[in-house]
């Protein structure tokens, strides 16, 4: 199917393309970029199904340049990066399933009195954030908490959605003790394969307006760029604060959902 989309105003499409290098800021850093480019397209006047095909062909291009840089810079276990990729693609898909069967408000309501504490366990353990830890763990319990992150994530990812590079990293801090740029960088690379796997399918189905998507897929990719040097130049004194703003935007985002 074709769908027809007329430019808006060069005052609306640059405002676009700064909240897509926004997104691609705070998602290479922290995850959640989603909260912003997917209203951004929204707002230009896209219909939801092409908003949402543009959105994941611009995430997956700020995505992969991120990943990238966590790659390059030594900052991102790959190994275990990959298996939770992996797994994340089942647990999406049980995720999805999931979705059609049940009322998803409720799990909504548990996160918005979650994300409070989270919150504060991450403000609360620093060290938690600062130093990569991982190596204390030994090599299986290392693939299962990464098999498992992957497959819990996915499965969020299908049933629920926002914030889900956000939540990985939490996963990987807590229960693989990786430092906040490892954790960012191992997000990077789950995010990329759930982006990429959904760029794909919407690409597919012919509900990607290339004119507005690739134009916006530059500044994702100059955003992700900047975030992720950024962010492992810093390291946690700079990811911990953009986190608590992420967590933050995905709660009022889940409240309205749930009870508007």
């Amino acid at each position: 199917m074709e769908y027809i989309y007329e430019f808006p105003p060069t005052g609306s499409i640059l405002l676009l393309f700064g909240m897509i290098f926004l997104a691609g800021f705070v998602d290479s850093v922290a995850g959640g970029g989603g909260l912003i480019s997917q209203p951004a397209y929204l707002l230009s006047g896209l219909p939801i199904h092409c908003a949402l095909g543009c959105n994941k062909v611009s995430s997956a291009c700020g995505t992969l340049v991120a990943t990238v840089q966590y790659f390059r810079s030594g900052v991102l276990d790959w190994r275990v990066a990959g298996l939770s990729a992996v797994c994340s693609f089942i647990g999406s898909a049980g995720g999805a399933r999931v979705a059609l069967l049940i009322d998803d408000d409720t799990l909504k309501m548990a996160l918005i009195i979650l994300l409070p504490i989270v919150s504060i366990i991450i403000l609360a353990k620093r060290n938690l954030a600062d130093e990569n830890l991982s190596e204390q763990l030994t090599r299986k319990q290392r693939w299962f908490f990464g098999a498992f992150i992957g497959l819990f994530i996915g499965f969020y990812d299908g049933l629920i959605g926002p914030g889900t590079g956000a939540f990985a990293m939490m996963a990987y801090c807590i229960l693989m003790k990786y430092d906040m740029r490892t954790a960012s960088g191992n997000a990077r690379m789950l995010n990329l394969a759930s982006n990429v796997a959904a760029a794909v399918t919407f690409a597919s189905a012919g509900t990607v307006v290339y004119k507005v998507a690739l134009p916006a897929a530059v500044f994702g990719i100059l955003g992700g760029y900047l975030g992720s040097k950024v962010a492992i130049r810093r390291g946690a004194k700079f990811i911990r604060p953009v986190m608590i703003v992420v967590l933050i935007m995905i709660m009022v985002n889940l409240v309205v959902d749930v009870f508007f």
